[in-house]
């Protein structure tokens, strides 16, 4: 019998759940690029991660178009956008990948980086075109429907504190620590709030928001477009929403995404991003962090800890693996 898709929902079996099958995939690139953690070299943390996580792709059932890929900033190894993953059976969906988010972190052996796929309905990822960054705001989802994207810092932390019952100092905010960040974290500490500082992708902490016992409330500040695709996979599967306007980096680039059709004045939500029915989400840690701990070798086996969400059930599942160096295809022995 052909399993039929409940409105707003994949073909599946109701008992398949992408987010598991997807979770390989993300402990293969993990395994694979933790061996050149705190090595220096952040492309071949990325190129160890590519390698081990496409042919896992590969083996699951589904027809998947990557639409959010990795590397194109920094022409670094890549799953492209436009790579068709998958068997190619049933279901056809949109694929956002990042192999590594962290690469640099990984490379210096620093926290948060993590190893990520999201995956929805074909057609429902939002398409950056141009854009490579784009102003976010990720809140608790109580705080949602009374936060102002647009309000200043110090209005923004005190809906969001009313919002889960804190006061403003007791917030703790992600933001990636770049200069051009500068200001904005004084802005964030001016009001008591605390700064947890990503020294490289924010994949991590925008989740980390939407996971009560992270310790992260907000994430602020400019970062990477195709990474807020990917952290809506997630935020469509947990306790956080997100708020984001496109941010051109030149003339050219505003020129240029202008002619492919976005409004740079719109302010883009969770579901603008990734508007899917049933979303999946799988995450690895790479490094330990405020979301996973990190990938451990031990004599005998390699642990991994890993996120498996699915927005139409809710599950959320936190993942302990022990994976036998002997046996486990994961391993490159």
């Amino acid at each position: 019998m052909t399993a039929t898709a409940p409105a707003g929902g994949l073909a599946l079996d109701p008992d398949r759940n992408l987010a598991l099958e997807l979770v390989r995939a993300t402990e293969a690139a993990a395994i694979s690029s933790a061996r050149f953690v705190g090595r220096g070299d952040k492309n071949r943390v990325d190129q160890a991660a590519v390698d081990a996580m496409r042919p896992v792709l590969g083996s699951v059932g589904m027809s998947g178009v990557v639409v959010i890929g990795e590397g194109e900033k920094d022409a670094a190894p890549m799953l492209f956008n436009g790579e068709q993953v998958g068997n190619g059976s049933d279901p056809e969906v949109d694929i956002a990948v990042d192999p590594v988010d962290g690469t640099t972190a990984a490379a210096k052996g620093l926290p948060d980086a993590i190893a990520v796929v999201g995956l929805s309905e074909r057609g429902t990822m939002f398409d950056p075109g141009p854009c490579v960054y784009m102003h976010k705001l990720v809140v608790p989802t109580q705080a949602a429907d009374s936060v102002d994207p647009e309000a200043p810092v110090a209005d923004i932390l005190s809906a969001v504190a009313r919002a889960v019952g804190k006061q403003p100092a007791d917030l703790t905010v992600a933001v990636l620590d770049r200069p051009r960040h500068t200001d904005l974290m004084a802005e964030i500490r001016a009001t008591g709030a605390a700064v947890r500082s990503l020294l490289d992708g924010d994949v991590a902490g925008a989740i980390a928001v939407g996971q009560p016992d992270s310790g992260v409330d907000l994430l602020m500040g400019v970062g990477g477009t195709p990474e807020g695709v990917i952290a809506a996979c997630a935020l469509r599967c947990s306790e956080g929403a997100m708020f984001g306007r496109l941010q051109p980096r030149d003339e050219e680039e505003r020129r240029a995404a202008l002619d492919f059709g976005h409004d740079l004045d719109r302010i883009l939500t969770t579901t603008d991003l990734v508007s899917g029915g049933d979303v999946f989400f799988a995450a690895t840690g790479v490094t330990g962090g405020a979301l996973l701990p990190g990938v451990r070798f031990q004599p005998a086996s390699v642990v991994t800890w890993s996120l498996s969400m699915r927005s139409r059930s809710g599950a959320i599942r936190l993942i302990q693996t022990r994976h036998d160096r002997s046996r486990s295809n994961l391993i490159s022995h």
